[in-house]
């Protein structure tokens, strides 16, 4: 239950305190003195949409405090805890939201910062909020299809959510599959056209850098009488041209050096290591001799090889330019292709998969879709047997309430059939859509007889707390009173809270709160009181007549006196 709530810079309230306890509590106040800001304050705080155009002129900042009663061993209290928020010793539970004029708003929940969508979630389990707009819903189809899977209870809330689960997979296979047999004459071509390229590719049978060997080879072979005349030249001059008249090669003249030091290097430490120097110089001289020889002989290669590398390179170039430009490129995309191909070549078998599991789940959901019905019809009986108990005591004894489940051709998002609520105002009178024949006055009452027989049913899970903003909109009279008698006996089972302009209301409220209209232009907290005795005798006179006459006076007592439920 809500146990306060503060509101500061919010619309006309500057300041203000609520101090909310259980049974039912009435709001009530003059035109334009605030007292929707109070339920404006609630639903910021149950996460509802923050709007800085409600940030009172001047202030910077609005903001939304409210403290909630919930039991610690309860999902609302686990789901706050996950959330980092923290529990006071008796269960309290801090709820607040900030709505700066520049138009960014913060939530907080137990001390601790927290997305707005925390506050959504724990909304529905904590409080019930009912205005003039849940009035207008109310004549959707979907909206009474909820209120009658809320009627039937937890366990077909439970089918419920089973069938959405079963429906949401039924959807997702049936637009797999049709997408697959869509794309079926592209699979196929694309299936022929990576067949052919794997095809010219395991002929080809291209190797790793296999093209850029191929390239060196080729300029080598394009360049073998140049090669070959260099490396002969170069051997010779390290090793051949030794014989020849005033000539000596470059290992001989490093030998005879390495000799001459060699023959005195004993005489100086220095010496000896230029000569080990030097004749490391003939070693290496010596090895790149042989090499060069080595790599002359390589150079006697077929005539016809240059032939061969032309061909074979012309032959990869061919492949790659389809494939990205190297042999890299086209064993990267073969890599690629065939397990592309394996997939495309199972399409059929995905595609008997994706039969056979539409099968199983089209037979599945007809089943969870017999549950479904079974229990809305159930309970479309006993709904409508309950409402038109409550609306017998709203002032409209002859009026009969009928919930009709309409078959539908083939299964839906939310089961076989559509649901319909019609209201039948005296015997003999048709039964007509809510959304059709209906007054606000008479959906007021309808949706508070069916909010009553929600509350008052067996096994099911439902806020603490009821918030109703003039329910009462377009009842008066002897209708009123009965609204007032109803809501306090709702109270009976939760706490209620009603805004209403109405005194025949407010007389039945265990507790009464009065937002007085200022004389300047902001509301402060003592413009918000709660009102007792004979200034809750005035406050219903003024609702009554307008004046605080000895007239209004005793009428107001004595409708208090009256107004009694539980008290």
């Amino acid at each position: 239950m809500i146990e306060e709530l503060r509101i500061a810079d919010l619309g006309v309230i500057e300041q203000a305190e609520v101090s909310l306890a259980p049974g039912l509590t009435a709001i009530t106040g003059e035109t334009g003195a605030g007292k929707t800001m109070v339920l404006t304050g609630l639903s910021l705080i149950l996460g509802g949409r923050a709007d800085s155009g409600a940030v009172r002129v001047g202030a910077e900042r609005a903001q939304a405090e409210g403290r909630f009663l919930v039991d610690p061993h309860s999902s609302v209290a686990d789901r706050a805890r996950d959330a980092g928020a923290e529990l006071d010793e008796d269960g309290g539970l801090v709820a607040a939201r900030t709505v700066a004029a520049a138009g960014r708003s913060r939530a907080y929940l137990g001390g601790r910062g927290v997305p707005v969508t925390v506050l959504t979630e724990l909304a529905d389990a904590l409080v019930t909020v009912h205005g003039q707009a849940d009035q207008a819903r109310l004549r959707s189809p979907r909206h009474q299809r909820g209120a009658l899977d809320a009627f039937a209870g937890a366990d077909h809330a439970g089918a419920v959510a089973r069938y959405r689960e079963l429906w949401a997979q039924r959807q997702a296979t049936g637009a797999e599959l049709a997408a697959l047999e869509a794309t079926a004459v592209e699979r196929a071509r694309e299936a022929e056209l990576l067949r052919l390229g794997l095809a010219e590719v395991e002929r080809v049978d291209p190797q790793p850098d296999e093209d850029l060997e191929l390239a060196a080879e080729a300029e080598r072979l394009g360049h073998l009488e140049d090669l070959r005349a260099a490396a002969a030249l170069a051997h010779g001059a390290l090793d051949e041209v030794g014989d020849e008249p005033g000539g000596a090669s470059a290992i001989a003249l490093v030998e005879s050096a390495r000799r001459a030091l060699d023959q005195v290097a004993v005489h100086d430490e220095q010496l000896r290591r230029l000569a080990e120097r030097v004749a490391e110089v003939g070693y290496l001289a010596a090895d790149v001799a042989a090499d060069i020889a080595g790599y002359a002989d390589s150079l006697e290669a077929d005539p016809g090889r240059l032939d061969l590398v032309q061909s074979r390179r012309a032959e990869l170039s061919a492949l790659a330019r389809a494939h990205g430009g190297t042999v890299a490129d086209v064993l990267a995309w073969a890599s690629d292709a065939g397990p592309r191909l394996v997939e495309l070549d199972g399409g059929d078998d995905r595609r008997a998969e994706l039969l056979a599991a539409l099968s199983r789940l089209d037979a599945a959901l007809s089943e969870a879709a017999r549950r479904l019905t079974e229990d809305r019809t159930a309970a479309a009986e006993q709904l409508s047997a309950a409402v038109t108990a409550e609306l017998a005591g709203l002032a409209m004894a002859d009026a009969s309430f009928t919930v009709l489940l309409h078959p539908l051709d083939e299964l839906g998002p939310w089961g076989g059939e559509d649901v319909e609520m019609l209201l039948a105002g005296h015997p003999g009178a048709p039964a007509r859509p809510l959304g059709q024949g209906a007054s606000g006055g008479e959906l007021s009452r309808v949706m508070l007889a069916i909010e009553v027989a929600l509350a008052t049913a067996e096994d099911l899970d439902r806020p603490a707390t009821f918030v109703f903003d003039e329910v009462d909109a377009g009842v008066g009279g002897r209708a009123a009173v009965e609204v007032g008698r109803r809501l306090a006996e709702l109270a009976q089972h939760a706490q209620v809270v009603v805004v209403t302009h109405l005194a025949q209301v407010a007389a039945y409220a265990d507790h009464h709160v009065v937002v007085t209209k200022p004389t300047g232009e902001v509301v402060t907290a003592s413009d918000v009181h709660a009102v007792t005795g004979q200034d809750r005798v005035a406050e219903l006179a003024r609702m009554l007549s307008g004046t605080a006459s000895s007239t209004a006076l005793e009428h107001a007592a004595e409708l208090l006196q009256r107004s009694v439920v539980g008290r």
